[in-house]
């Protein structure tokens, strides 16, 4: 889900703002309470959702009916925050009441701009649905990250004049705001003394390198494997392009241009059928670009993110470190954080990125439903950069002494990315059950698959990727 469904409904007539509440799944920036859940109880989503991106939380709904906050709870619930959280979450409360007369307690949480814990000492961070207890260690992560207030929060030198009026009214009408003012400040985009954020101008202003020069995407393309210098320098001609302009139109033409830049090879396509398609899968390349932008460190003056694309691989390289403890070797490890919550909750109402967070798994995942080598990061003292190799995972030798079918079931194999029966395999590559058996025993033989089952006859019997 979006943010900005949640704001949406909410501007919605009672009735059916209700309605509309109760359908909608809970995630990163939404979930719905019972009313007779207990102010200490309710400290933990208020500090989840501060320590990632804020988020809205609807007191008086559960189990899909509206129970409602006794008026007698109203006040030590929207006091929950000041008594059982620490630093105190920021948090703007409203009421709705129902036709049939029940109170709804709206409660709007904005990011932190330190960790946030319950007076117990526990720390949680919102992680999609859930609002995840952190460890030690974790914490630790989000300590580092969060040493000072998230950059993108901070105020800049600009007036709301100086934003792209057409794109402000187009978000505002999004999420359902009244004027230009109330959008900004229910995204945490304006400051507490009602100034523009450095969020507010990276996303809606006309030309925000005006005042972040280096807040572009920079894409490349080389002839060699190795960039070169001087005279051997393999950089091809018309092939050093900048994106500039909001955050959402960087992305948009970076996008654009990176497709037209990515090479082509003959495979095995979604139709059957081999066919041209790109050497790595455009949503593994457009999630790492987005999360390049979303999560680089705009505080940072000397460098931009930068897609280079070399005859066997891409690179994407951007400003800002992981958190504190986070061991890069350990990508699919690492936990959930928001360097500019703001940018990220506004590029998500925007479609531009889903619940941040899966991102690296995500890649991960695209990457090996291809059968292509693991994603590579690395971490300089600066930056992170991001490496897609165009590489086959199989080893030459080994595909080369698998027949076309074998090769064929692999490949679906890895798009389905669950167990499959012999039937199921049979069904989907449109051959015999027979042929189907042979294909899947030679991937066998070759330590691809594993067959998982209590007996040959077993009917819930299937292959699996090794």
């Amino acid at each position: 889900m979006y943010a900005a469904e949640v704001d949406q409904a909410l501007a919605q007539p009672v009735e059916e703002a209700v309605d509309l509440l109760l359908a909608l799944p809970e995630g990163q920036w939404f979930e719905r309470k019972s009313g007779r859940i207990s102010p200490r109880d309710l400290a933990v989503p208020l500090v989840a959702f501060a320590n990632a991106e804020g988020g809205c939380i609807v007191v008086g709904l559960h189990s899909g009916s509206v129970d409602g906050v006794a008026a007698a709870r109203l006040n030590d619930l929207r006091q929950a925050a000041q008594d059982f959280t620490q630093p105190v979450v920021r948090v703007r409360a409203d009421q709705l009441s129902t036709p049939e007369g029940k109170t709804l307690l709206v409660l709007r949480v904005d990011p932190g701009d330190r960790v946030h814990e319950t007076t117990s000492g526990d720390c949680y961070l919102r992680v999609g649905d859930e609002s995840r207890k952190l460890g030690f260690a974790q914490r630790q992560e989000l300590e580092y990250d969060r040493g000072g207030a998230p950059f993108d929060g901070t105020a800049v030198d600009a007036r709301t004049e100086d934003l792209d009026a057409a794109e402000v009214a187009a978000y505002q009408e999004a999420i359902g705001s009244s004027s230009p003012e109330s959008m900004l400040r229910a995204r945490g985009l304006l400051t507490r003394d009602d100034r523009l954020t450095v969020a507010a101008y990276l996303l809606f202003a006309n030309h925000p390198q005006d005042l972040f020069p280096n807040a572009h995407v920079r894409i490349l393309r080389y002839r060699g494997v190795e960039r070169g210098a001087g005279s051997g320098l393999t950089l091809e001609d018309a092939a050093d392009i900048r994106c500039e302009g909001s955050i959402p139109r960087q992305i948009t033409d970076a996008a654009q241009i990176i497709e037209t830049m990515i090479p082509d090879r003959r495979a095995l396509g979604t139709s059957g059928r081999f066919e041209a398609v790109p050497v790595v899968p455009r949503d593994a390349w457009l999630e790492g670009l987005v999360n390049a932008v979303l999560h680089r460190s705009y505080s940072m003056a000397g460098d931009h993110v930068r897609v280079e694309i070399f005859p066997n691989r891409l690179e994407i390289a951007s400003p800002g470190r992981f958190p504190g403890l986070v061991d890069p070797t350990r990508p699919l490890d690492i936990n959930r954080y928001a360097r500019n919550p703001r940018l990220a909750r506004v590029c998500s109402d925007l479609g531009i990125a889903q619940e941040l967070g899966e991102g690296i798994r995500r890649i991960f995942g695209e990457m090996r439903a291809r059968g292509l080598t693991d994603p590579l990061y690395t971490q300089t003292a600066a930056s992170v950069q991001l490496t897609l190799f165009f590489s086959d995972a199989l080893a030459p030798e080994i595909r080369s002494a698998l027949p076309s079918g074998a090769l064929k079931i692999l490949d679906l194999m890895r798009r389905a990315g669950r167990p499959l029966g012999t039937g199921q395999v049979a069904d989907a590559v449109g051959v015999t059950r027979p042929t189907a058996s042979r294909n899947l025993q030679r991937l066998q033989d070759a330590g691809l698959v594993t067959w998982e089952g209590q007996s040959p006859k077993d009917p819930r019997a299937a292959w699996r990727l090794t």
